[in-house]
C-alpha cells in the first residue's frame, strides 16, 4: 500500500514492544517512507529483541513510562505522529489492582495528550477497545475514560494549536498475546478446551487489517472522531470446535467482568455515526474547536441496526470460521 502522508514523518508508538506495537513497527518499516519510527516502552529486554529483529537505521528506542510526564516531554521532541497503544489490559489483574489501571490507562493517556500538545505533535491516535463500550469491568471503564479524554482534548489546541487527536476502537485481535487463539493452542494437547459460556460471541480482526486501518486513519482524521472498522463476529464455541475438533469443550461459567456479547457502537453514538466505506466514524457529541466536518455529509449509520456481536446480520455460521480466522481447519 502507498502512504505518502507518512513520508519523512517521525512516528512514535507508546507500548511499542507489545503485540500491536511490534506489528505496527514491522508494517511501517516494510512499506512506508517514514523518517523515523520510535518505540516508547518500559521493557528494555523486549526493546533489545526488537533491535535485533528489525535492523533498520530508521528505528529508534526510548525507555520510559507514560506515567512519567517529564519523560514523555523528552521523548516527544520533534515527533510528528503518536500512536498511543500503551495500556494495562488483563481484566482479572486490573480488577485486583484498580489503582494501577487508573494510573496507566487514564492518567497515562492524559499525560500523553498533554505532552503532545506541549510539543505541538501533529497527530495522536489513541488505540481503544470494544470493552470501552458500556463497560462492565474496570479495564473497559478506563478505556472509556481514555477515549473521552482524547476527544475532549482537541479543544485545547484552540485556534492556533495544531495537535489533532482521534480514537480507533475495535474487537478481538486474532493472534495477539493472550488471545483466545493462543489459549486454544495451549489447551489443545490436554484434550479439553475451557469456555465460560457457549452463548458467547465476539468480533474478530486480524493484526494486518489493523495496520492498514491505522495507516488510513492517520491520513483522514480531523480530530475528535472515533473510527470503527466494519467487523464480523463468530461464536466462540464455533471457533473452538474448528481449531480443536477432537477436544471436549468444558463450560466453566461466565467470569466477573465478562460480557456474553460485545458492542462497538452504542445507541447514543449511532446518531452521530457515519459510513465512510471500510469503516464507521463517530463524530464528537460537542465541538469546542474548529473542524472541517468532512464526515458529516456521509451516510448515517442505519437506525435499525445494533452493532453487537450477536446481531444475526453480523454473526457468521461455523462454516465461516476458516475464512474469518485465515487458518487451516
Amino acid at each position: 500500500m502507498s502512504a505518502p502522508h507518512l513520508k519523512g514523518k517521525s512516528i512514535l508508538i507508546t507500548g511499542g514492544t507489545g503485540t500491536f506495537g511490534r506489528a505496527m513497527v514491522a508494517h511501517l518499516l516494510s512499506f512506508s517512507q517514514a523518517g523515523r519510527v520510535i518505540v516508547f516502552s518500559r521493557d528494555e529486554y523486549k526493546q533489545s529483541e526488537m533491535r535485533r529483529e528489525f535492523p533498520d537505521e530508521r528505528l529508534r528506542f526510548f525507555l520510559g513510562d507514560i506515567r512519567d510526564t517529564a519523560r514523555l516531554h523528552r521523548a516527544f521532541n520533534n515527533i510528528d505522529i503518536i500512536i498511543h497503544a500503551a495500556a494495562l489490559k488483563q481484566v482479572p489483574a486490573l480488577e485486583y489492582n484498580p489503582t494501577e489501571a487508573v494510573e496507566t490507562n487514564i492518567m497515562g493517556t492524559k499525560n500523553v495528550i498533554d505532552a503532545a500538545h506541549d510539543r505541538d505533535v501533529e497527530r495522536v491516535l489513541v488505540i481503544s477497545s470494544d470493552k470501552a463500550v458500556q463497560p462492565v469491568n474496570l479495564y473497559g471503564a478506563t478505556k472509556m475514560c481514555a477515549e473521552r479524554l482524547a476527544i475532549a482534548a482537541n479543544a485545547y489546541r484552540g485556534s492556533t494549536g495544531k495537535t489533532l487527536i482521534s480514537v480507533v476502537r475495535y474487537g478481538n485481535v486474532i493472534g495477539s498475546r493472550g488471545s483466545l487463539i493462543e489459549l486454544i493452542e495451549k489447551q489443545r494437547p490436554t484434550g479439553v478446551i475451557t469456555l465460560t459460556d457457549k452463548r458467547m460471541t465476539r468480533f474478530w480482526i486480524h493484526t494486518d487489517e489493523i495496520m492498514v486501518l491505522v495507516t488510513e486513519i492517520l491520513k483522514i482524521m480531523e480530530g475528535g472522531e472515533i473510527f470503527i472498522p466494519k467487523m464480523e463476529s463468530l461464536r466462540i464455541v464455533d471457533v473452538m470446535k474448528a481449531l480443536a475438533p477432537k477436544c471436549k469443550v468444558k463450560t466453566t461459567g461466565i467470569r466477573p467482568g465478562e460480557k456474553l456479547n460485545e458492542q462497538l457502537i452504542t445507541e447514543h453514538e449511532a446518531q452521530r455515526c457515519h459510513n465512510i466505506g471500510s469503516m464507521y466514524v463517530i463524530l464528537p457529541d460537542f465541538r469546542a474547536w474548529a473542524s472541517k466536518d468532512s464526515f458529516a455529509k456521509k451516510e448515517l449509520f442505519p437506525k435499525d441496526m445494533e452493532y453487537t456481536s450477536n446481531n444475526p446480520k453480523l454473526l457468521l455460521s461455523p462454516e465461516h470460521v476458516k475464512r474469518v480466522l485465515k487458518v487451516k481447519v
